[in-house]
Order: structure tokens, then sequence, then C-alpha cells
């Protein structure tokens, strides 16, 4: 005979470990292929904004919902172990599925960088994606339950801990993931057309995901195992549904009430089934309001990020891009869970505060909704610095003078006087209907020239004028700040021949004579640019670079003649840079993830505390449920409710997880906790005593030793 298989390690199973390490492999795998999906589709598939962000949304959910199927298969079928070992495999090939996909060569018969059809990477990809679908959501609710598994009784406390480790190995598995796939993505590869290497940055995670299946077999000689209990999932809706029926059947005054709904069931199932049901049944009530937490969590990817594309990136030396504020909730999470268990709940408890399972949640619920109290206190202190764009039947206009003269500009009721090579200050805004002549004219010359246009409403318009008769109306097209943060650069050309510029990678082809580019966009700093054209001396510079660009700004750059025949370019503000600091972000984060911290991890630990043996799975299927259904309600207020400000769908958000905080605090004062094994052990002596031990299908429920093997 071997040893006994709960080998220690200060206190905890040594399994556990194996169980933490896949967890750790399998998360990293997953997020690190989430961070690139949206380009992915984007820039090689070559979907557009919409269609991609609904086929990501799409998959995310389709995540959370598998979970149900996996608890199904783990309970009834092949028990926690061969499920989490064969769905592993299924989702490994999904990874390798998806890493193929990406390779151009694939179908890039004539070696020009592009795949001659797409639609078998498509096919391919969204195979993938289902493969992954079933393998990520299927193994979600057994890992967790299934290290739960690996205690003893009276290991309540070693367990709550392990839940929170197994919840930094999720954290830590992302943050590396988001920081290190990006940085693959961007690597040039290829074998006859080099372009981003995508077949690498979805590759990496395919072989972590194999990594984390390989560690997690190893383990398998230390893992206490259960038998599976027959279709339970089949069996809780049969004699839910037999209840109900019974009930009604029973409407009239003349049966007498019975303690319990599912009582009614006592005809035809036995007394176990029917209080471990009633367990199930009440944590489920309880996780009714739970779903709004996730719409408002989930909103870090979308809202949030999109709110950092507004403000200004510099913290102290440090420059962020917007979507790399998104890794300050897993940062703070690795810091904070230890902190919370080691140091916040002792505290709390020496104070002699019965700090419960569901308190931390409600706690945890409260703390979610000021995150977005404070989101939207960030928001006004934008808009403040938001330049204001014309509304629909109002039209912007700014005069720009790049020629040699001085030039009066006559609107109704404004006089504009430029000095040569000047703007206005702003952008004049004008209704539509007033706006009925526009003149213009310069000292020195006799007549007056009418500007005629058709100004499109809406829409910011620039007026070049360089000479008493001449001029140009460009419209604009920027009616919103840059998106993602970047800035907008347009060049005006006033030489008397068609230039070419090229800038940081990108070409302003064929810009004509006395005429503006369109806006092309950069991310922050310094670009350099090249200005192609016959009309300079030969000895002159070319190359020129710009100011230092910040985030969220537009310039536009007049290249004009110097003095000395060579080229001089001046630089005119159009939309002044965001000021508001990515650091003032900082707060709402750290609110929502100590709302995270008490919320998640404890819900995890209370879905598995309450849950009798048999359906540990399920509840924790149930738990991912809730984070499903708060996706969904994110696509559906998002869609519905269209806000004028942002700040305003913050508040609106926050009042409606406050809400939901109270009701669920109401909800759990009236929740009675419950120890399952205790139930269980009653139920197992009270058989013992009848004497229908030796029937009993739920005598299997002792762990199947490995030692005889």
């Amino acid at each position: 005979m071997g040893m006994s298989k709960s080998r220690g390690c200060f206190g905890y199973p040594l399994s556990i470990f194996f169980i933490v390490v896949n967890e750790f492999c399998e998360r990293f795998s997953y997020y690190g292929m989430r961070a690139l999906l949206v380009l992915y589709f984007r820039n090689f598939l070559g979907w557009n904004d919409d269609l991609s962000t609904a086929i990501y949304h799409t998959f995310v959910a389709l995540c959370y919902l598998t979970p149900i199927l996996g608890a199904l298969i783990a309970d009834s079928w092949l028990g926690k172990f061969k499920t989490i070992v064969s769905l592993s495999i299924v989702y490994t090939i999904g990874q390798a599925v998806i890493s193929v996909s990406s390779i151009n060569d694939l179908t890039d018969h004539d070696h020009n960088g592009t795949p001659d059809s797409p639609p078998v990477h498509i096919a391919l990809s969204m195979i993938g994606l289902a493969l992954i679908a079933l393998g990520t959501g299927g193994i979600k609710p057994c890992v967790s339950a299934f290290g739960g598994d690996q205690f003893e009784e009276g290991q309540e406390k070693q367990r709550n801990r392990f839940f929170s480790i197994f919840y930094l190995a999720i954290n830590a598995g992302s943050l590396l993931s988001t920081i290190i796939t990006p940085i693959l993505r961007v690597q040039q590869c290829g074998i006859h057309s080099q372009q981003a290497c995508y077949p690498l940055a979805f590759g990496v995670p395919a072989a972590l995901m194999a990594v984390a299946l390989i560690v997690f077999v190893l383990g398998s000689g230390m893992y206490k195992k259960f038998q599976p209990q027959g279709n339970i999932m089949g069996k809780v809706a049969k004699c839910i549904g037999f209840a109900v029926k019974n009930r009604f059947r029973h409407r009239s005054k003349a049966f007498p009430k019975r303690e319990h709904w599912l009582d009614w069931a006592k005809e035809k199932y036995d007394e176990r089934l029917i209080s471990q049901i009633k367990m199930v049944t009440k944590v489920m009530f309880l996780y009714i309001p739970l779903p709004m937490f996730w719409a408002l969590f989930d909103q870090q990817g979308s809202r949030w990020t999109l709110q950092a594309t507004t403000m200004a990136g510099k913290i102290g030396a440090i420059e962020i891009q917007p979507d790399q504020m998104q890794t300050v909730n897993a940062i703070l999470i690795v810091i904070m869970v230890p902190i919370v268990d080691a140091v916040v709940y002792p505290l709390i408890a020496k104070c002699g505060f019965n700090f419960t399972s569901l308190k931390k949640m409600t706690v945890g619920m409260f703390l979610a909704s000021m995150a977005f109290v404070v989101a939207a206190i960030v928001q006004v202190e934008i808009d403040k610095t938001l330049p204001v764009f014309p509304g629909v039947n109002q039209v912007q206009i700014k005069v720009l003078n790049i020629g040699n003269n001085n030039m009066t500009v006559y609107f109704p009721g404004k006089n504009v006087t430029l000095a040569q090579m000047s703007q206005t200050d702003t952008f004049m805004t004008f209704d539509i209907d007033k706006l009925t002549s526009i003149n213009m004219s310069s000292p020195g010359s006799t007549g007056v020239t009418t500007v005629a246009h058709d100004f499109e409403q809406g829409h910011r318009h620039t007026l070049l004028v360089w000479n008493p008769s001449q001029y140009r109306v460009v419209k604009d097209g920027l009616n919103q700040k840059p998106e993602k943060g970047e800035n907008g650069i347009r060049f005006v050309n006033t030489l008397n021949e068609m230039i070419t510029i090229q800038m940081g990678g990108k070409v302003y082809e064929n810009v004509t004579s006395h005429n503006a580019s369109n806006y092309q966009f950069f991310s922050s700093g310094e670009k350099h640019y090249t200005i192609n054209t016959t009309e300079v001396a030969p000895n002159c510079p070319t190359d020129f670079k710009s100011s230092s660009l910040d985030f969220g700004s537009a310039y536009t750059y007049v290249i004009q003649k110097a003095s000395g025949g060579c080229l001089e370019v001046k630089e005119f503000e159009d939309i002044p840079p965001n000021t508001v600091n990515m650091a003032l972000q900082i707060p709402q984060y750290f609110l929502l993830t100590c709302g995270e911290v008490v919320f998640s991890v404890t819900g995890l630990e209370f879905s598995y505390s309450q849950a009798p043996s048999n359906m540990k799975s399920v509840l924790q299927a149930g738990w991912l449920l809730t984070v499903a259904v708060g996706n969904i309600i994110v696509l559906i207020v998002a869609g519905a409710g269209h806000f004028s400000k942002q700040w305003a769908e913050y508040i609106l958000f926050a009042s409606l997880l406050l809400v939901v905080c109270v009701i669920f605090a109401i909800m759990a004062r009236f929740y009675t906790y419950v120890n399952p094994t205790e139930i269980e052990a009653q139920f197992d002596e009270d058989e013992k005593k009848k004497g229908v031990g030796k029937e009993n299908p739920y005598a299997a429920l002792e762990p199947v030793s490995q030692t005889n093997m």
C-alpha cells in the first residue's frame, strides 16, 4: 500500500499546486488570445469595427454560457478530472487551429502578402473560437470546484485561502499575457512576405495551454477524485417540476400547507435529494441580482478605455497608451488579494465584526457602484476641457491666412483681420440660416471678393485665404477628438506645385497647390517627416520633425518658402491636446478592484461552501452564468440608451447597481448559511439506523482511493 494521497505542504494538499499552475497557464492562454482578437478580425480578416466588436462580444458571452455544459458533463458523466482533461484537449486544439488560421502563407499562393482565399481563414478561425469557447467554458466550473474538493473537513480556512490564491493565478496569468502577446504581435514574420506575427502571438497561448494540460495530468496520482453522481441536472429539473405540478394539484384549502414548496416532491423523491435541491435553489435565488455587478465590471474594457482616450497619458516619466490602462486592474488585484486576505479580514475579525460572505459581497457591489460615481466625476472634468463641436444645424469656420498680405474677412455680425501666416484663435460658430454672406478684402486692394461655398451642416471648415481674390474652403472632417488618444496632422501646401509628404510611415500623396491634405493620425511623441518637391534649392534640407505630440490633439502644418529659397513649416493648433491626466482614472480602478476582490473571490468560495457535494460544479456554473448575463446587459443598455453625456450613463449604471445592492443586502439578511457536509452526514446516520445503506445510490460519495492503482 502506498502513502495516503493527501500529502500536505503548509497545511495545504500538495495537489493544489498543480491545479493553480494549470489555472495560471490556462488564463494566460485565454487572455493572451483574447487581447488580439479584435485587431486580428480588423487587420487580418479585414472586418469592420462593428462586426469585429459584435463577434468578440458573442465569443465572450459564449465562453460564459458553456460552463453549464461543462458542469453537466462533470457531474453526471465523466467526473471533474476526466472532464478537465478531455475539454483541455479540445481547448488546445482550438488554440492551435486559430494560430494556423492566421498564417497568410496558407492560401497566399502568389506570395503578395494577402491570402488568396479569405473564407478558408475565416472558417478556420471560427472553428478555432468555437472549440476554445467549449474548452475554456467547459473546464471553468470544474477547475475551481475540483480544487475545493482537495480539502478535508476542518480545512475551511485553507480552502477559503485557496480560492484567493486561485483568483491570484487567474489575474497573474491575464496580466502577463496582456503585456506579452501584443509585443509578439508587432514582430514581423512570414515565409514569403513579412507581416504582423499573428501565428506567433496565437501560438504562444496554444503552447501554454498544452503546458497547462500536461501539468494537470502530472498531478493525477495525488488528486482526490469523486465519482460522478448520474445526471444531476436532470434529476433536479424533474424534482422541481414534480413539486410545482404537485403543489398546483393540491391548491385547495383542504390540503395542509407544507413548510417549503419543494416539500411537495416528497411523494416521489427522497428527502436527501430534496434537501440538496433546497440548498441549490436558495443560492441560485441569491444570484439573481449579481449580473448587475458584472455589467459594470466588464466596462473596463470598453467604456473606461474610451474614456482614457480623451485623457493625457504622461504619468511622471512614463507614457501610457489608453488601452494599457486596463492592466491597472490586474496589477492592483495581484497586490490587493494578499493584503485583503492577510491584513484587512483579520483586522475586521479582531474588531469583533462578523464579516460574512454575503456582507462582503454587498460591500463589493457598493464599492463598484462608487467606482462609477468617480468615473462620472472624472468624465465631468474631461468634458470641461473638450472643444465644442458644431450642432446639427450649425457650422464652424476658422480662417487661416497663408498669403503675404493682411486680410480682412467679413462674417455676418463679425469682422476678422489677420496678418500674414496667422489664423483665428478659435472656430467661430454660425447657425446655417444666419450665414448669409462672407466677403473678404485686403488693405490696398480695391473691391471685395464674395466667398461662395455650400457649408456642410454639423461640420468644421477652414477658410484658406492667400490674396484678395483667392480662397479655398476645406472641410475638416474632425467632429470629435481623434480616437485612441492619437493626434491628427494635416499639411497645407502654399507652393506652386504638387508635393508629397512622408511622415511616420504614412504618406500624404499629391497635395495640390494652395490646398490642405486630409488628416492622418499618429501616436504620441516626436515624428519625422520628409517633403518631396522640386521647388527648393538643391542644398536645402527636406527632412523635418514635428513638435512632441501629446494625446488627442490636431494640427495644421503650413509649408511655405522661406527667404533663402528653402522650405519652412509653421504649426497651427486645431484641437488642443488632452489635459486631464490618465492617473485620475486610478481611483476608479482602485475602487472597482477592491469591489472585485471582496465580491468575486468571496462569491466563488461561497458558491462552493453552500453546495451539496454532488452539485458543486452546477453552482459554479450558475455563478459564471451571472457574468454572461452581465455582458448581455451592457450590450442592451449601451444599445438602447443613447446618452448625450457620457457621465449620465455612468451615473445610471452606478444608481442601478446601488439599487441592486440594497435589494441584495435585504435578500442576504434572510439567508441562513448551511453546512452541506453536516446535513449529508445526518442523512447517512439516519440511513444507517434504518439499514438502507446498501441500496443507497449516494453511498459512493467517498473519494475513489488512488492508492491501490
